[in-house]
Parts: C-alpha cells; structure tokens; sequence
C-alpha cells in the first residue's frame, strides 16, 4: 500500500513554516496537551442511556434480556473496545503485525476498487450528484424540499448525456431513514495530519455506541466520480446540517494518512513527529471536477456558493465553470408555504440548473479527451494545510 508520506527526511511542509525551515520544537518535545474534563460515566447512568433506546412498551417483555445486552455493552465501554473485530495489517503497511479494523481494511478496499474504477479511461463518466437538504415528506416536514426538485432537473439532463452514468446522494436520508448517520469529525487532523486515517478511523466506535456511520459508503462515491454536483440550501447563513457533517469528514481525503499502522492506530505523539518529519499531503480527490448549485429564501446564497466552491478548490477539485456554480433565491422574502409554487414560475432558474450539469459534462469530457487547460495547475504551492 502506497505510504503516506514519500520520505521521512523530506522537506517540511506544515503551516505556518517554510518547506525548508528547521522545526523550532524538538521531536522529543511533542507532547500532546490535554486537561479537558473527563466524559467517562459511571455503570447507572450508562445502563440508563443504554437501555432508553428501548422506552416503546413492546420491548418490555424482554427486560431481563435487554439487562444481559446492557452488561456487555458496558462492558465493552469499560473495556474501551473501540473495533473489537480486527486482524494483522500484512504486507504494504508500515507495521504489517499491527491489529487493523475489519471495518477500517473493508472501507479502504472500497475506496481502492473506487479508485480503479475513476482511472479507467474506458469506463463511463460518473457524477456524483448531492441532494444537500435534510427536508422530506418521509418525516416531520411532510413536504419534499426544493434542492430535491432541483436535483431532479439536473438528473434529467445528466442521463440524456451519452456515457454519463449518475449516482444520486441524498442527504435527506440522515432524517428519515433508520439508523442512517454521519458522525462528526473529532477533528484529529488539527493535532496531526498523520493522525487523520484515510478512509476516517475514527468510526465505528462500538465501545460508545458510535455505529452506523455512513461516511464509508460516501466515501468511494466520490472516489468514483470524475464530477461532483453539489445542489443546497441555505440555512441560517450557512451549509446545511447533513452537507457540513460529510464536509468535515472528507478532510480525511485531503491531505489524510493511508496507513493507519504508521501512527499505531490513534497515537497524537507519534503523529506529531511524522508531521515534522515531513507531510506530503496527499490530495486523494484532485482533479475531479464540481459544480455547486445554492438556493436561498432571503440572504446567504452568494456566501454558501463561495464557501463551497472554496472548499472544494482548496481539496485540488476543479471548477467546471462559471456556469457550473449558481446562487439564486426561489420567492425573495415571500412566504415559505408558497415556495414550491415559485419554484414552478421561475423556468429561467430550471434552466440555469440545466446549464450548470451541462457544464459540468463537458468540463469531464474535456478532461478525458486531454482538451481541458486549468492554468497553474502544474505549479507547486509554497503552503500546504
């Protein structure tokens, strides 16, 4: 397996120092700070929590079984078994008798096979296109949200396209599907890039309950694709809850480790002097072209599409094109029962949707065809992360 980092004694590539810098802090000097307040519970309270999952009346009968569930649960949490399934690393990893997840080596094999599939230059173009809002008539709102509806637009020009193939990601199944989530990021990057596991580490966590997380299976849908459709709303000046959530664990793919034995799983000091040593950085998802699509009610969008046409160019994805991103507002400051029925009367904001997929597709098939020109791409960045 390809090593995170080319070589040990490269030069340094981290903020704030130049790439030929000596660093100012021993290797021996990195220790990790600590002295937040413990969040471990005593056994009551984690038998409780435990067991409130189980509060619908059906599953009284079954008290005395769900007790015996509760007493391995808290064991395992005592135990702190965070991945209680493993087996040995083996060739290609830094330390091959190091004990892998079963979960982590699965995810990283997805995303392996992903990969062949995007650098196979006879396959179909895939998009990958994000249904962003968290809104659907399957729960609480009763009602299917725009950003949907826009998708769909885009979807039907997509699959008009010859060898186009569309992945649809919708995100409004965090709310209304069971046992569908993205947990956040712990943000492991910010005390080492090594530390930060590409695909994430981080989860599942069966000791405290931290399953069902879907990020493994986005994971390889952005791998695979060679263009990225983002379609969202604007909440509160900002992403939505479920984007910002999959935003924040991709980090992992920009500038990540492949090869979580080379920190010995979650070791911060042993990370830290990697960094040091020298970060490459590797951006596991250059190259790949987006296009954003943002609607507001009132006030954000322009603000929401630069943030993340930023973030995406910040991860070394390309822009498809000035078409390609697009903030617009569907009934300016009218009431939000009647935005469906604005939505229908404006065919002009349809349209320009069409157009940001168009351009999405032929940005990808310039690129294959080796017809696609970004200036400075070939130039080396003095600063990394």
């Amino acid at each position: 397996m390809e090593r995170a980092f080319s070589n040990p004694a490269a030069r340094l590539s981290f903020r704030g120092t130049s790439m030929t810098e000596t660093p100012t802090t021993p290797l021996h000097d990195l220790e990790p700070r600590t002295g937040t307040p413990s969040p471990r519970m005593e056994r009551d309270e984690f038998i409780r929590r435990f067991l409130t999952r189980f509060r619908d009346p059906a599953f009284d009968p079954l008290s005395s079984e769900l007790r015996k569930v509760a007493d391995a649960a808290w064991d395992g949490y005592c135990n702190s078994r965070k991945s209680p399934r493993t087996r040995k690393a083996g060739p290609g990893f830094a330390d091959p008798d190091y004990d892998l997840s079963v979960d982590w080596l699965a995810a990283q094999e997805a995303i392996r096979l992903a990969e062949q599939r995007y650098q196979d230059a006879e396959s179909p173009l895939r998009v990958l296109l994000i249904n962003s809002s968290p809104r659907s008539e399957h729960t609480c709102p009763g009602e299917m949200s725009k950003s949907y509806r826009l998708v769909d637009v885009a979807r039907d020009v997509l699959h008009q396209q010859p060898g186009v193939e569309v992945n649809l990601l919708d995100l409004s199944r965090l709310t209304s599907e069971y046992g569908r989530q993205i947990h956040p990021c712990k943000a492991c990057f910010s005390t080492a890039a090594a530390l930060c596991h590409w695909p994430c580490s981080c989860y599942p966590n069966y000791s405290l309950g931290q399953v069902h997380d879907w990020m493994n299976d986005i994971y390889p849908m952005w791998v695979e694709a060679h263009g990225i459709m983002i379609v969202t709303p604007v909440h509160w000046y900002q992403a939505t809850s479920p984007l910002k959530l999959m935003m924040d664990r991709l980090v992992c793919a920009d500038g990540g480790n492949p090869d979580p034995t080379s920190t010995h799983g979650k070791h911060p000091k042993e990370a830290k002097q990697m960094e040091m040593r020298g970060w490459d950085y590797p951006r596991h998802l250059a190259d790949r072209l987006f296009s954003v699509v943002v609607h507001g009610d009132a006030e954000g969008a322009e603000n929401v599409r630069r943030s993340m046409s930023d973030w995406m160019q910040s991860m070394e994805l390309l822009p498809a094109g000035s078409l390609a991103e697009l903030d617009r507002y569907i009934g300016y400051w009218e009431p939000y029962a009647t935005s469906h029925e604005a939505l229908d009367a404006d065919e002009a904001l349809q349209e320009e949707v069409r157009n940001a997929a168009r351009t999405l597709v032929e940005a990808m098939l310039a690129k294959r065809e080796g017809r696609l020109v970004v200036p400075g791409a070939k130039l080396k960045q003095p600063r990394q992360k």
